[in-house]
């Protein structure tokens, strides 16, 4: 759950993190020659990657998407995907019976419409004339399937208990499906953005998780693959022409494999690659007008923040004055400014700004020094009797780091004494943040459009192994989760989300620190990219190359 890639589904993988990844573009920016021997890795790295791009057999074309992977995917598979690879390419391939689009609305995608009967009864109707890639019809009796296989004992799957409490999915007709709930589920309808599997070619698979259709999938989406992947090959995906919005306008995408990141930032300065992300630091300092003629760049906020959490079972930090303190001392925009050279936002709550359970006139308190010093006088500590606590994070991740490192120095102007402590990740999670040993960490969450506070925020999460790590406790908060989870209405849903915020912010729990930017450059022979809430590439099927 620390840090996702897809809007919809859950992970709990660091190594994926927007953070982790501005902080090794972040080092690659400042590689310098070591030796003789490092340079000559680097060069052997990039003219293997070169050498994808010599036109061989299929490869090549200039109406070709040209794209990168920095790992080849496990199982391209919706219910098995777990890692950023497998991800993406997955939402190629298959589609569910419900969508965001670009306003972050729920709109039908294979379903046609539906109906909420009662609390705990939906009703879908499908579109009709949907075909899989290999030409059979899509029916009820393929989301029935799809149900049924993810609760079986032959799949491993992290997304069943997102269907905890659907009781019974049953077929009316070959396109219409009733769906029971052993309660009403505020999530009875996002969670059918779950891709959806043919069930006359999946029936027949005896061991799903060593199937080969995780290697060569067929889905309903708009792209296809005819070949199965191999480990660190290319991936092409070719546009599916019997898509049941229209065909896509780019007929191919081809996926790289580049394993290096320097290599990468090459290849698309290079003009090789149509996309791409780029670090502040690339963007500030390392491209410049030839590459900006040849790219347009889209900023978008990302979807996670960075926060410090406090150990609320400590002594120190059980006092709300000590942990309001350090918040009125840590000035957010110093640190956006300089690790991430403005492009970013400060962070002022759990959920997604601009998002329907964000309070539309919150007004947060920012950087106050004078005002933090008077309230930790207040708490008994001054000049003689400072705060002193230690600061627990993950190595592995520079920005982070360069984090904490800023944010001591903030405090030192309070009168605040922290340590930093730098652990390897599962280290750090396993020795200090599930057994609650420690004063404050520095860690990431996603952001997502339909938010899950009981995880976090719920008393309940406060135990081993739990994701309430930092120990919060508030009866009202803990109503208000589980008065909402039994909510199907999404304007009464976010109502109480918006009190739940308000309450969290006043304890104090956390300091919630930033929210960088998401930076991605796009080749300017593309045309049709409508930036939204959700991304850029939310209408793809509509992009097209120029001619």
């Amino acid at each position: 759950m620390f840090f996702i890639t897809p809007v919809h589904k859950k992970g709990f993988d660091d190594k994926i993190s927007e953070k982790s990844l501005a902080a090794r573009r972040e080092k690659r920016g400042k590689m310098e020659p070591k030796s003789v021997k490092g340079w000559e890795a680097i060069v052997w790295s990039m003219l293997v990657a070169l050498a994808v791009w010599i036109p061989a057999g299929a490869g090549g074309r200039p109406t070709d998407f040209q794209r990168s992977m920095s790992s080849s995917p496990t199982r391209l598979n919706p219910l098995l995907a777990t890692d950023s690879a497998s991800a993406a390419i997955t939402d190629w391939i298959f589609d569910g019976l419900v969508k965001f689009d670009k306003n972050a609305t729920i709109v039908p995608d294979l379903a046609d419409s539906w109906s909420f009967e009662d609390n705990t009864t939906l009703i879908f109707h499908l579109k009709k004339g949907v075909v899989w890639h290999d030409g059979k019809p899509f029916t009820a009796r393929d989301v029935k399937f799809t149900y049924e296989f993810m609760n079986s004992d032959k799949v491993v799957s992290p997304y069943k208990s997102d269907f905890k409490y659907v009781k019974e999915v049953k077929i009316l007709d070959d396109f219409t499906l009733e769906v029971h709930y052993t309660q009403p589920y505020f999530k009875a309808l996002s969670i059918w953005m779950m891709g959806m599997l043919p069930a006359h070619l999946w029936v027949k698979e005896k061991d799903p998780m060593r199937s080969r259709l995780n290697k060569l999938p067929v889905g309903t989406g708009p792209y296809r693959m005819d070949k199965a992947f191999g480990i660190n090959e290319r991936i092409v995906l070719r546009a599916n022409k019997n898509y049941f919005f229209h065909a896509p306008h780019i007929r191919r995408q081809i996926y790289h494999y580049i394993g290096d990141p320097s290599t990468e930032f090459m290849m698309l300065k290079g003009g090789k690659l149509d996309i791409g992300s780029l670090s502040p630091l690339q963007l500030e300092r390392q491209v410049g007008e030839a590459f900006k003629k040849r790219f347009v760049v889209y900023e978008l906020p990302s979807q996670s923040y960075t926060y410090l959490g406090f150990n609320l079972r400590e002594g120190k930090f059980a006092d709300p004055k000590v942990r309001r303190a350090i918040a009125l001392g840590i000035d957010r925009q110093e640190i956006i400014d300089l690790l991430f050279f403005s492009h970013g936002s400060p962070c002022y709550g759990p959920f997604m700004p601009g998002s329907s359970v964000y309070p539309r006139d919150l007004k947060p308190e920012g950087y106050d020094p004078l005002a933090a010093k008077k309230l930790l006088r207040e708490a008994g500590y001054d000049e003689a009797h400072p705060l002193e606590f230690t600061l627990v994070t993950n190595t592995g991740n520079d920005i982070r780091i360069n984090a904490a490192q800023i944010i001591q120095q903030q405090l030192l102007r309070i009168g605040v004494k922290m340590k930093i402590r730098t652990m390897e990740w599962q280290a750090f999670l396993n020795t200090v943040v599930f057994p609650h040993r420690f004063d404050a960490v520095l860690l990431g969450w996603s952001l997502s459009l339909i938010p899950d506070a009981y995880p976090i925020w719920h008393s309940d999460g406060d135990k081993k192994g739990g994701f309430n790590f930092v120990g919060y406790h508030n009866p009202e908060v803990d109503r208000l989760i589980e008065e909402s989870e039994k909510l199907v209405d999404p304007e009464a849903f976010a109502e109480k989300y918006r009190k739940i915020f308000r309450l969290i912010v006043a304890d104090h729990p956390y300091v919630f620190l930033y929210i960088p930017n998401s930076i991605t450059a796009v080749s300017r022979r593309i045309e049709g990219i409508e930036p939204s809430i959700i991304g850029i590439q939310h209408n793809f099927i509509d992009w097209k190359i120029k001619d």
